[in-house]
């Protein structure tokens, strides 16, 4: 069964950092590009950054120099480094790994939160 399994999100205070996993099973990330996508309440889901097979990355300019997507083809993890973290940055983050316009595979979220 094809899944993605999302962790790592958390509460933290702004300058803060937090890690995001990306966990496979049932299918190879590596034929895979992977994008990061996030929401806030009330707001519509924004992409923020995207890893290609190639491993080639692309940010949206508000997380540029601060967020860093990588990707472990051994493990199967794509991941997203979060650096000094704003309060804007709240969200929940997803992932999303996409072969073709009809064969793609969401992760369930994981909620951010940034906060004095």
């Amino acid at each position: 069964q094809v899944q993605l399994v999302e962790s790592g999100g958390g509460l933290v205070q702004p300058g803060g950092s937090l890690r995001l996993s990306c966990a496979a099973s049932g299918f190879t990330f590596s034929s895979y590009a992977v994008s990061w996508y996030r929401q806030a309440p009330g707001k519509e889901r924004e992409l923020v950054a995207t890893i290609t097979t190639g491993d080639s990355t692309n940010y949206v300019d508000s997380v540029k120099g601060r967020f860093t997507a990588s990707r472990d083809n051994i493990k199967n993890t794509v991941y997203l480094q979060m650096n000094s973290l704003k309060p804007e940055d709240t969200a929940v983050y997803y992932c999303k790994a996409v072969r073709s316009a009809r064969s793609f595979v969401w992760g369930q979220g994981t909620q951010v939160t940034v906060s004095s």
